[in-house]
């Protein structure tokens, strides 16, 4: 049985919510909060497994709320539930990088409740956030122990790369602003995937553009990233990396975009995998989330000797997707957001000219 709390200043809204969230049965609430003090309070003693926040409310409001949340020794997922996180709003932005997991917006296109969208959302996006979040502890010991994995090869970690590849999910937002902020403009492209719904994308890259300091735009299907660019798939669709296509130089990266399997888009896995198979060199990079969307790309990016960095789960607000990399034994180096920045700094640079024997592989 997955566990709820509802956190709502609207009686009729906690009302509402509970009888969407409990309607089938395999989720219950165990409590209701009208502000975010009683949110904290409550959290820390029934220990839920999920929290659906609003984000206005009087005292301590949700996204303060969502902070201190994820700070308990085992956080709840929390998914904000509101007519302030409408896809693309600020809003939205700053309950992801506070700790929200997802963002689900409380209003429809003519401005009123739309109860019914929230029915048809609501409870697969709590499911699968609760699964993610089992036994996965915000904050680790410093030195986290590597198990052994699969054999994977020795990387030279010099310098020299074709495209980079960024991965986040919670707490994402910030992260990869400071990342970005600390690696400044690089020579080869730079490609994200952070977990985000539908329409989120504009707001994101302009967040990234105000705190990261780098150009960042939203990708289309076909995009050729840029160097000097920070290339972002849009919410709710997924992207992997191809060479060339209509339009495009012939053996020029390019992104093509479809959503693929699963319920958190987009996917890191899928954009690592296609990193691996197509790029020369890619450099990889895995920052702050839960659950492990990265991993399986990670390992495929490894077995083609390519580096990947991790975040140090110590500096995560939630480190699940770093440290299912960091424990299989495949970051070739740990840090927090503005170390990885400037190791990116000093590794992305862009390699020679090579005669090809076929995509992403160079002559022995």
């Amino acid at each position: 049985m997955i566990r709820a709390l509802v956190v709502d200043d609207s009686g009729f809204m906690r009302m509402a919510l509970r009888r969407i969230i409990e309607a089938d049965g395999d989720l219950r609430v165990v409590g209701e909060a009208s502000n975010g003090e009683q949110a904290v309070e409550l959290a820390a003693r029934l220990h839920p497994d999920i929290v659906t926040m609003d984000l206005e409310m009087p005292g301590l409001d949700g996204i303060a709320a969502t902070r201190r949340l994820s700070g308990l020794p085992n956080p709840p997922a929390i998914v904000m539930v509101s007519h302030h996180t409408r896809d693309g709003s600020d809003g939205a932005v700053a309950a992801m990088a506070a700790g929200a997991a997802d963002v689900l917006w409380k209003g429809s296109a003519i401005g009123a409740l739309d109860l019914a969208g929230i029915d048809r959302a609501l409870r697969g996006r709590l499911r699968h956030w609760a699964g993610q979040r089992q036994n996965l502890p915000r904050r680790a010991p410093e030195v986290v122990p590597q198990r052994p994995g699969r054999p994977v090869p020795d990387t030279p970690i010099g310098p020299g790369c074709d495209v980079v590849v960024l991965a986040a999910s919670t707490g994402g937002p910030d992260a990869l602003a400071a990342l970005l902020e600390a690696a400044g403009p690089l020579p080869v492209p730079v490609v994200v995937a952070q977990h985000m719904p539908a329409d989120l994308g504009p707001d994101f890259v302009r967040h990234l553009g105000r705190r990261g300091g780098v150009p960042a735009v939203l990708a289309v299907h076909g995009a050729v990233p840029r160097p000097g660019e920070t290339t972002v798939i849009p919410g709710a669709t997924d992207g992997h990396l191809a060479r060339g296509g209509a339009g495009a130089p012939p053996n020029a990266l390019v992104l093509r975009l479809a959503q693929g399997p699963g319920v958190v888009h987009p996917s890191a896995d899928m954009l690592f995998r296609s990193a691996a198979l197509v790029a020369r060199r890619a450099i990889g990079a895995v920052l702050t989330g839960m659950g492990r969307d990265g991993a399986e790309g990670t390992a495929a990016m490894r077995e083609r000797g390519m580096a990947v960095l991790a975040q140090s789960p110590e500096s995560c607000v939630v480190a699940g997707m770093p440290r299912a990399v960091i424990e299989a034994g495949l970051a070739v180096g740990v840090g927090n957001p503005a170390a990885l920045g400037a190791r990116l700094r000093a590794l992305a640079v862009p390699l020679a000219p090579a005669a090809r024997t076929g995509f992403g592989r160079e002559p022995a």
